[in-house]
């Protein structure tokens, strides 16, 4: 089966509650506006003289669908955390928090109160809804830093600051690792704007290494059950007898849902492996399947960013344990945990270098584009957003981080792959020639 291309409106795009893309004429952008006026906020305002410095983190919470609830949990610890500290150049952090409930409506909802509140930023939020809620955003200037890359729209937008190469980088990173291993490979991803944008770059990072494209597979994003798709996965995914073919189920929170259907369906063939991208894989998924005896023992696994296991993590997982002990939300496992604790040492960098001026959306916007420079502990490369990245030419000028980590299941455990064909001695390797060559619009 094939995926779909969806195209976008020259107007400025939204979703209604159903995914489906319409556009947003110039006169309803100037009714937001003018409701936005009318609440009697300066938007991106707090943080002015010695007041807070409001911020918003959103994420969908008790949906059918993906859940993040530990991105505003982590949000609210580094919160407490430095206030604990004595603020941000002596200003207590004021963080909000916004249930994105997995839709358009919903983005857009949490975009509208993060201007109407005045927040200066949005850091560390995941959605898939980027054309509800970067409109009102970029209205009202109000940056959107270290979003957790599920759409390329996020890497278009001139208020974004992303602080990892999304989901382009992860499915480049894992399609070059099983090009050199796999024989025919199934993609299994959602039937959804987002999950459109997925073949593409697992097929460049398959290409990378002499590899054929994926066959491509849709799945409602809400399925309870994948019995039909594994079938169909594992019958293209073994076409080859002569070398062992690999399925890849990109499904956020419901990859752990396909592999109950995947095992029960494998047992016809035990030659096939399986790999996917952190987000949809983690250890305790890992734990839950059975581990060293589960289906992902040998597999590839691409993220962002170290294993949780790394010392590099130590600063953040002390913060959990100061401000957040016993919150079962906060895995210091999770992407989306992990990104919100970089996005937020983005922020904090970005009010240091304001000293004692203003705090406002256009102070932390001007300060992100004027070179501001910033070390993540080694967890990312140094990061800055230049006007254009060197990705701008195939549509993603805001990425600036193309590295992944390739990871390897072994022995249940997920750890470095540091002998990975490309990749550096620490496991990580730089996706950006990979994605120069992609077709990502």
């Amino acid at each position: 089966m094939t995926g779909r291309r969806r195209t976008r409106s020259t107007l400025v795009p939204f979703l209604d509650r159903h995914g489906r893309a319409t556009a947003l004429s110039a006169g309803a952008l100037a009714a937001v506006a003018a409701l936005t006026a009318g609440c009697g906020i300066v938007p991106g305002t707090s943080g002015g003289g010695d007041g807070p410095v409001r911020v918003m983190t959103w994420a969908p919470q008790g949906t059918d669908a993906t859940n993040k609830p530990g991105m505003p949990a982590m949000a609210r610890a580094y919160g407490r955390w430095i206030d604990s500290r004595g603020g941000l150049n002596g200003r207590r952090l004021e963080v909000l928090t916004c249930n994105e409930r997995n839709d358009s409506v919903g983005a857009a909802r949490c975009a509208r109160r993060a201007v109407d509140e005045g927040a200066v930023a949005v850091v560390g939020s995941y959605s898939q809804f980027a054309e509800s809620f970067l409109a009102p955003l970029e209205s009202a200037g109000i940056p959107y830093i270290g979003g957790y890359g599920v759409t390329n729209d996020e890497f278009t937008g001139h208020v974004s600051y992303p602080v990892n190469g999304g989901q382009p980088a992860l499915l480049a990173g894992l399609g070059r690792a099983l090009g050199a291993t796999c024989g025919p490979v199934s993609l299994v991803r959602p039937d959804s704007i987002a999950g459109d944008q997925l073949p593409p770059v697992l097929d460049a990072g398959l290409k990378a290494a002499g590899h054929a494209a994926a066959e491509d597979q849709l799945a409602a994003e809400d399925a309870t059950e994948y019995g039909a798709q594994s079938d169909r996965a594992l019958g293209a995914a073994s076409a080859d007898q002569g070398r062992k073919g690999c399925v890849v189920p990109a499904l956020g929170d419901r990859t752990d849902t396909f592999m109950d259907s995947f095992r029960r369906a494998r047992a016809d063939y035990p030659s096939v492996a399986t790999a996917t991208v952190l987000g949809s894989v983690d250890q305790t998924v890992i734990n839950a399947t059975g581990g060293a005896s589960g289906p992902y023992e040998g597999a590839y696994i691409t993220g962002w960013y170290p294993p949780a296991s790394d010392i590099r993590w130590d600063p953040m997982k002390k913060v959990i344990n100061q401000e957040a002990f016993g919150d079962n939300s906060i895995d210091p496992a999770d992407a989306g945990v992990q990104t919100t604790w970089i996005a937020y040492t983005v922020l904090s960098a970005a009010v240091r270098k304001i000293g004692d001026g203003d705090v406002t959306a256009d102070s932390v916007r001007k300060t992100l584009d004027d070179g501001l420079r910033v070390s993540t502990g080694g967890l990312t490369p140094t990061l800055h957003w230049p006007s254009e990245s060197k990705l701008a030419g195939v549509g993603l000028p805001r990425l600036v981080n193309a590295d992944v980590s390739l990871q390897v299941v072994r022995q249940g455990r997920l750890v470095a792959a540091t002998r990975t064909a490309g990749a550096r001695s620490d496991g990580t390797a730089d996706m950006t020639a990979v994605l120069e060559n992609t077709d990502v619009d």
